[in-house]
Order: structure tokens, then sequence, then C-alpha cells
């Protein structure tokens, strides 16, 4: 094997890539912000303990661990940052009122997650915490469609679901909740015949609804179909009335209903929700209501929230166009440094061209160039740049 080889799953981030994904990480992270978002940095590795204990146990085979040499415990290099971010809020921070928070780092997976997914997504998000209402489901996922749309992507879906569903079926029946994980994996591969083949050993009517769930998918016309097949408990009512109201208040977004999406059962408690875009097999952003996960660090709370990957985000957009820039001539004269300084600071790509690489091909396509005319450096058009650059006027310095 070659020195340069990474390990599957794993890849570098290109320049152009790389240009585009910090553009995203600064337009969503500054979105965030106006919407009262807060930055926390939680740090890559902690206590495998303390990584695990707020996912429910999910994160479990998703979770590299090693040794801490100082302590002699074991460490997680951490797959998913919200589980941190939950720590902060309810240990740290520990506030009274509502608190929002918004992160970004890079997470790292045992396995991929999806088809063509990377093994260490560099991962973003919101979470609110602290209300119970619907209001904080609502901004989390207008928040969370914003987010898709500020990055330039037009054909998106997004598709709800409400685990109160499954959950009251299986209060109903205990035999069945004697059985909630095999009966949760069979609804997340959406396996009818396995379902049915519970059959023997629950209630008929919980049979029933399970054999069903995986077909109420499609638009919102599944909820009147669902109020018509599912029991009339009134935990399902409550829950399909939440999935209406929140789709009352995305008005214009294409939204579809999920009811058999119980991924992350242990974790999420309520509204769950996955963005999908066209031309990628896996879901976009993925999010939801997690209540009372903050009480393994000593603070129960409401909690909602949502992330997504920008190297999945990236990829979904055009390529990266290569950025215009001046051609300035190297030298350490006062006055050429001085004219290089002052377009820098205005924002503008210099590259000064080292001597023997004047037609070295790079990122940027340099449209002008700085020459020194009568005395004065000035910008002008290169009269070599690509047809496509449109030329600055003429600037002195």
């Amino acid at each position: 094997m070659g020195k340069w080889l990474l390990p599957e799953s794993l890849a570098d981030i290109l320049p152009a890539e790389a240009r585009r994904i910090e553009e995203l990480r600064r337009l969503l992270l500054d979105l965030y912000r106006t919407y009262g978002y807060e930055l926390v940095m939680p740090p890559l590795v902690e206590y495998l303990d303390s990584l695990l204990s707020a996912s429910g146990g999910d994160m479990d085979l998703h979770t590299f661990k090693l040794v801490d040499q100082m302590s002699g415990r074991s460490l997680g290099i951490r797959a998913d940052m919200t589980p941190q971010v939950t720590r902060i809020d309810a240990h740290l921070l520990n506030r009274a009122g509502t608190t929002r928070l918004c992160y970004c780092g890079s997470v790292l997976h045992t396995l991929p997650r999806g088809l063509w997914a990377t093994r260490e997504p560099l991962q973003i998000g919101a979470e609110l915490y602290g209300h119970a209402g619907p209001e904080a489901d609502i901004e989390v996922l207008q928040l969370a469609l914003e987010s898709v749309r500020r990055a330039g992507v037009a054909d998106y879906r997004i598709d709800l679901s409400h685990l109160d569903v499954v959950r009251a079926l299986l209060e109903t029946d205990p035999a069945a909740a004697a059985r909630a994980d095999e009966i949760f994996n069979l609804l997340r591969e959406k396996d009818v015949p396995g379902l049915a083949a519970l059959g023997p050993d629950l209630a008929p009517a919980t049979t029933q609804a399970l054999q069903v769930l995986p077909t109420l998918y499609g638009d919102l016309d599944v909820l009147e179909k669902a109020r018509a097949v599912l029991p009339a408990l009134p935990r399902i009512s409550q829950a399909l009335d939440m999935l209406a109201a929140l789709a009352k208040a995305l008005p214009g977004v294409d939204i579809g209903i999920d009811l058999a999406d119980v991924r992350s059962f242990n974790y999420h408690t309520g509204v769950v929700f996955a963005v999908y875009c066209g031309g990628w097999p896996n879901a976009v952003v993925r999010g939801g209501r997690y209540d009372d996960v903050g009480r393994v660090f000593g603070r129960a709370r409401p909690a909602t929230g949502f992330s997504l990957d920008l190297r999945e985000l990236a990829g979904l957009l055009a390529p990266a166009t290569a950025s215009s820039a001046v051609r300035a001539p190297w030298g350490l004269e006062p006055d050429l440094a001085q004219a290089v300084r002052a377009l820098r600071a205005a924002g503008q790509i210099v590259v000064q061209i080292l001597p023997g690489h004047e037609h070295d091909q790079q990122e940027f396509v340099c449209d002008r160039e700085l020459v020194l005319r009568n005395g004065a450096w000035r910008v002008e058009p290169l009269a070599s740049a690509e047809p496509a650059a449109r030329p600055s006027p003429s600037t002195a310095i």
C-alpha cells in the first residue's frame, strides 16, 4: 500500500471544496446567530460514559474508543456533538430559561452512516433547550430549512414523523413493549412480513396497527388516513395533531409524512424530521425532539434541534468556481508592499508571483494585475485573463 492511501470512507478535502465548505460554515453560523443561537466548541474527545449516556446507546457502535493514558479511563472520539452540547446546557450554563446553542466541528464514525457517506462528517447544528411547546419545534424546523435554502439548494423535501404514535401502541400491549427493540428495528426496515410474524405474541389490534404503519408514508393526506386506520388512542391523536400543526406552520414547503420513521427511538422523544435533497440518497438534515436527555448530566430539560454534514451539503452544490485575483510582482519595495496591503485590506485576493513561477496554474484566476505606471501602483485588467472573468476598472493605489 502506498503511504498516501487513506482508510476507507475517509478523504482529504482539496482547495476548491475546502473553500466552499468554509464559506458554508461561516454562512450558517452567521445565520444561526441572527436567530439568537450562541456558538459553543466542545472537545473532540471525552470520557466514554459521558459521550454515550445521553444518546440512549444509539452511538455505541459508531464511536471509536481508546484508553486515556493519564487517567486510565475509557475515552471516546465523538460521533455526534449533540450530547456534548446537552452537557454544556445542563451542567455548565445551567440557565433558567430557554437556551439556544449552535456548534460546528468534525465527528468520527466507525462505519459510514449511509451510501457514499464519509466517516468524518463536519457536523454543524443548532439546539434549543428549555421550551416544551410546539413553538420550539417550529423554530427549529424553520431554521433547518433556511439552512438548506441559504446554502443554495432549491430541490428539497422534509419528512415528518412522531415517535408517540408507536409508543402509544406499545403502552397498550405489554407483550409488544417487551419486544420494543425488535419492533423498532422492523419498522425502520419497513419489514411488513416481519411485523406480521409477531402476530401470535401480540394483541390483534397491535399487530394490525404495526403492519399498517410502514404504509403510512406520503403527503399530508397520510394524517387523515392514519386517523382512520390506527387505534383511537389519545396519544396517537395528539401526535397527529402536532404533525398537522407543524405542516401548517411551513407553507409552501414540500412536506411528507413517514409514521414508520423510528430512528434513534432510544434518544428522540417526539417529533423527528429529515430533509432530503435531489441527487443525494441520504437525509441531508436530521433532527427532532429529545426531551430530558440532560437528566444524565443532572438536569432534565425540554430539547429540540437538528444537525447536518457540511461536506454532504457542499457536495449538492455546483462545483466551486475559481476566484478572481490580482496578480502582483514579487518585491520588497515599500510602495509595492503598501499597495498590496491596501488591496488585501479591501478584501481583494492578491497573488504575488514568485520568480520563475509566472505561468503556474492555481485555484485563482488572475484577471487583473498590479503594475507601476508613472510612479504609482495601479490595478489594470490583465490581457491574458479568462474571458469569463470580468475585469475591474483601473484603480490607483
